[in-house]
């Protein structure tokens, strides 16, 4: 963690034009991935393919945020005897490490973060860059305190400090934490150091669940 911002003194991030540019060339190069993953989705189980739900991105402005869905349809007949147990992670986003909600497709996309994937198109449409600290739902907002608001003074990324230094193995005050490091450290070299990080970070799927 310390490596990727000790010495930083420029404040600004990858261009978002050039993000944007990046997120166009990924969906092109990888959309044969995502076909073969929407088929998988398909094929599982019942649903639409791609699941939505509301962030809260710069400046607290909320939009839909896309991912490839990875979990049974409430009323679904895998979920007739399903009870949750208590969160595997403290604090206040709620995670399982063997979450019963979960498709077997679900499971392999998520240890990949195949199912982030679909978030290109909040990159194109300006809601999201690359590099960022991770939108939250707005519920998870409204219990910010006051010191964590600079957290929403950039655009939330796909990719981020807190994604690359241990994700779901680290608890929620944690994150914050790196967010507002991620934050007052933000430069174009630190955001070229955290997309390249993010490549053995996704291929070890350390704290992905």
């Amino acid at each position: 963690m310390k490596n990727l911002t000790h010495q930083i003194t420029s404040r600004r991030g990858l261009p978002i034009v050039v993000q944007q540019a990046i997120a166009l060339l990924a969906l092109i190069v990888l959309s044969p991935l995502l076909l073969l993953v929407a088929l998988l989705i398909k094929f599982e189980s019942n649903g639409p393919v791609i699941f939505s739900q509301i962030r809260v991105g710069e400046n607290g402005r909320q939009f839909r945020c896309f991912k490839f869905r990875s979990m049974y349809l409430p009323g679904s007949p895998q979920l007739a005897n399903v009870t949750m147990g208590k969160s595997d992670r403290t604090g206040i986003c709620q995670k399982f490490f063997n979450d019963p909600r979960v498709t077997k497709t679900g499971r392999i996309i998520r240890k990949l973060s195949i199912d982030e994937i679909p978030q290109l198109v909040n990159v194109l449409k300006g809601d999201m860059a690359i590099v960022g600290p991770r939108p939250h739902l707005v519920t998870e907002y409204m219990q910010y305190e006051p010191s964590v608001l600079s957290r929403l003074n950039c655009k939330p990324g796909l990719t981020g400090l807190w994604q690359v230094s241990g994700r779901a193995d680290t608890t929620f005050e944690q994150q914050l934490m790196l967010d507002k490091q991620y934050i007052a450290n933000q430069s174009f070299w630190l955001d070229v150091r955290i997309f390249f990080a993010t490549i053995p970070a996704v291929i070890m799927a350390r704290g992905a669940y």
